[in-house]
């Protein structure tokens, strides 16, 4: 036996996996424990139909079951398959999903699985059951289909035990021991077993192990109806399990299955059903499985009707069974993966369905193994990525049931969520409503996108209007509010950005550990820098301002910044680190004018030299006191001030009374967005990943190669000498074809990389995307081309900035 003691809870479709990739890698001393008998627990593996479609907005969702589908292709379990590949086909019954599949088929291009748009008469080919009247075209991607979840669990098992891995089934979990902080043991039923790494895969019940060690799983289990139709007589005769493509009817909330001679029917179209963790059944009190639920006819009746139109032949059979089955469901749709914050060696791997089930198995035998996943970027899976009030009972049940009612809804990239808001809003927010702001979301904080106030500046300027996608939560006051941020000078709610600080006489060294720059600098310096994983990759870019000899203020892009330093805080108590986001706030000020406005107001001098580019001082504006950084994300003369919430308003009155008598204006996101972009300005999460290294993504700049040591310097050398993508600047002519993010980018008919971020440059007159493209490509005056829905759009590679290169106004 080698490696720590695993103990692994949960023996369905993700504790198998994981426990199969992780005595693979040669941790064998492992154990996997459930409550029910193995194969089929009782959970859901053991109801789910089993549809496998890859295509997802997300590149580390598409990717996850990319590798599930390439897994279980190569399982069995005396010779029966545990997967059925007969291809996956989504159907347009409206224009607007017509529309919508040309940019899912971006989507899957752009993260190189094959797939292809079909017209009306090839999906019927594809599917004879079909009612050609009743579609328009559709999605065929060849490569989805039918998973055995059971059998693939089985298979699993079968090659961990081979490896020593013991399975115990029939052991219920009654808690997780643990000492010092750190987990020692799972009790069950039938006695305790000793252990160094927990890894709860307990799928449903998951919110009730995690609070076995006070850890909150923002996880709902929500019931979802499946029912079999008895023999339909066109498949008489049909002796294979499964010969007709998987089927989308997403116009209906609908999916279809073949199973011999019947069909299967999914549908997600009635109300939300969701259960508490608590309330589910144990093995032994359900009458056939605890995550199934009795079987509401009424609710699924429009589901039979449209079943009946959509697949005539259906009229001649009859709904025999049908199930209400509980899945997982998350506030974001993503998967719950990573460490306990709180309690060391505990682990989860949660809300995983079976199409991703085999990714997340390899992905978290790599953390476990390796200390970091070199496979997939997992920061949109990290379950220590949520704010506070995300973990909140009323927020998770809300969102985790409105997604459910979504989950096949047309999303614009933009679009807000629903209930409940607002959550958080900036000292500002009175002064903003006043304006006429329109707000979107962002981590909770209401942000202005932009003003309705500023309508009155659109005359007499050249601002074109995008096409219908782009132009939802779109204004023309956008491309103004842009422009007059370069004329004259606009105002910023910055607050929604988080803020750390870090303090302590450990704080310089603590820092200089984790950042890719020199951060130990005077007091009053400010640094762009990077933090990285152990392979190289970026898990942040962030600003270190040293405010004093033992205070740092951090500006981070989200809670993993702040578990990341956690994390790695030093055992002697030398370093604090706080996040004091909720307790401040922020004005960006910024424009050709921004120091006619601020240098009245105060005493201390904010000349070219008095403060320079990149450094910080503390100051009064009028009688408020501000933390003021000269750096802008917009390319203009400026500072981010920084105050306390209690006088954020008293500051922002300050600064409006100056600014608006010289023309200034407030701004929202939209604006920013793209000024940011003109000035090639990154969007960590967006542009760059924990997939990237800082020389692909065009922010080498930012590592000291010659600093002590920090982590991640020895992988990051190696990767240097190999750089084959680069993030890449292009430009679009048409104004109408602004794109959004994640098009797929082709060099003639070859799909070699995909959109970051995108918008119209108000000030170059031309649209930008930023795009990840093979280095041989990326050379300044190449032509390729976005696939935009159903278009393909002619963009050129540009050199950057392409906004003042000399940095000249930014230093002014």
């Amino acid at each position: 036996m080698a490696g720590p003691r695993v103990v692994i809870i949960g023996a369905g479709v993700v504790g198998a996996a994981l426990a199969d990739e992780i005595s693979a890698r040669g941790w064998t001393e492992v154990t996997v424990v459930d409550q029910g008998p193995l194969p089929a627990t009782g959970g859901s593996t053991s109801h789910a139909p089993g549809l496998v479609f890859q295509t997802n907005s997300s590149k580390t969702m598409a990717e996850l079951a990319r590798y599930t589908v390439e897994k279980f292709c190569s399982l069995d379990v005396d010779g029966k398959p545990c997967f059925l590949q007969v291809g996956g086909l989504e159907l347009a019954t409206t224009e607007e999903r017509l529309t919508e599949l040309h940019r899912r088929h971006g989507w899957i291009s752009a993260w190189g699985i094959e797939s292809r748009i079909l017209t009306a008469d090839e999906c019927v080919e594809q599917h004879p059951l079909v009612n050609r009247d009743k579609v328009l075209g559709g999605l065929l991607v060849p490569t989805d289909g039918l998973a055995k979840a059971v059998l693939a669990v089985e298979a699993q098992i079968r090659r961990a035990t081979g490896r020593g891995v013991r399975f115990l089934a029939r052991h219920e979990v009654l808690d997780v021991t643990r000492a010092d902080g750190a987990v020692t043991g799972v009790l069950t039923d039938q006695g305790e077993i000793p252990a160094d790494i927990v890894v709860c895969c307990a799928g449903i019940w998951g919110p009730k192990i995690a609070r076995m060690v006070g850890m909150n799983l923002p996880l709902t289990p929500l019931a979802h109806q499946l029912a079999w139709t008895g023999p339909v007589p066109a498949l008489a005769g049909q002796t294979e399990e499964a010969v007709r493509p998987i089927l989308r009817h997403q116009d209906a909330d609908l999916y279809y299955r073949d199973r011999f001679d019947g069909i299967g029917i999914g549908y997600y179209g009635h109300r939300p059903m969701p259960i508490s963790a608590d309330d589910i059944l144990s093995v032994d009190e359900a009458d056939e499985m605890p995550s199934i639920l009795k079987f509401t006819e009424e609710d699924f009746e429009p589901a039979w009707t449209e079943t009946q139109s959509l697949l005539p032949a259906t009229r001649e059979a009859k709904v025999e069974e049908g199930i209400n089955g509980l899945f997982s469901f998350t506030t974001d749709n993503f998967p719950l993966l990573g460490e306990s914050p709180d309690v060391k060696g505990f682990w989860v791997a949660e809300a995983v369905w079976v199409t991703h089930s085999a990714g997340v198995g390899r992905a978290m035998a790599e953390w476990l193994v390796d200390g970091h996943c070199s496979s997939f970027d997992l920061h949109e899976c990290d379950v220590n990525r949520f704010e506070p009030h995300q973990l909140s009972p009323e927020y998770v049940l809300a969102r985790d049931c409105q997604n459910f009612v979504e989950v096949y809804d047309i999303l614009h990239p933009l679009q807000p969520s629903g209930h409940p808001r607002p959550i958080r809003t900036s000292p500002f927010h009175a002064r903003q409503q006043e304006q006429g702001a329109l707000f979107l979301e962002a981590n909770g904080w209401e942000r202005p996108q932009w003003y309705e106030a500023n309508a009155r500046l659109v005359e007499g300027r050249s601002i074109p209007t995008p096409g219908d996608w782009a132009a939802r939560f779109w204004s023309p006051i956008v491309g103004a509010e842009a422009q007059v941020t370069r004329e004259t000078v606009a105002m910023y709610d910055m607050t929604a950005l988080k803020r750390v600080e870090v303090t302590g006489p450990g704080a310089a060294g603590f820092l200089e550990r984790l950042c890719t720059g020199k951060v130990a600098k005077s007091v009053g310096s400010v640094t762009y820098t990077l933090l990285l994983n152990h392979d190289g990759g970026i898990r942040s870019d962030v600003t270190v301002a040293r405010l004093a000899r033992d205070l740092f203020q951090v500006g981070a892009n989200g809670n993993l910044d702040l578990d990341w330093f956690t994390r790695h805080l030093p055992a002697d108590g030398t370093v604090q680190v706080r996040d004091i986001t909720p307790g401040t706030c922020c004005v960006g000020l910024w424009g050709p004018l921004a120091r006619k406005v601020l240098q009245p107001l105060t005493d201390e001098d904010f000349s070219g030299d008095g403060l320079k580019y990149f450094r910080a001082k503390r100051a009064y504006i009028g009688s408020v006191p501000v933390t003021a950084m000269r750096l802008s994300y917009v390319g203009e003369l400026g500072w981010e001030l920084y105050t306390t919430a209690d006088q954020g308003l008293k500051l922002w009155d300050t600064l409006w009374q100056a600014a608006a008598p010289l023309g200034g204006v407030i701004a929202g996101r939209g604006a920013f967005n793209s000024l940011r972009l003109e000035k090639g300005y990154r969007s960590f999460g967006t542009d760059m990943t924990y997939e990237h290294d800082p020389y692909e993504a065009g922010v080498g700049f930012a590592v000291k190669p010659d600093k002590d040591d920090f982590i991640g310097k020895a992988a990051l050398e190696r990767r240097k000498a190999d750089v084959r993508r680069k993030l890449t600047c292009l430009t679009i002519d048409d104004p109408r074809s602004v794109v959004m993010g994640k098009e797929p980018v082709y060099d003639g008919d070859r799909a070699v990389g995909y959109v970051t971020s995108a918008a119209y440059g108000y000030t170059i007159g031309k649209g930008i995307a930023y795009a990840w493209l093979p280095a041989e490509l990326a050379t300044p005056g190449t032509t390729v081309h976005i696939g935009y829905f159903d278009q393909r759009v002619e963009a050129v590679v540009a050199a950057e900035p392409l906004f003042d290169p000399t940095m000249s106004r930014l230093r002014g």
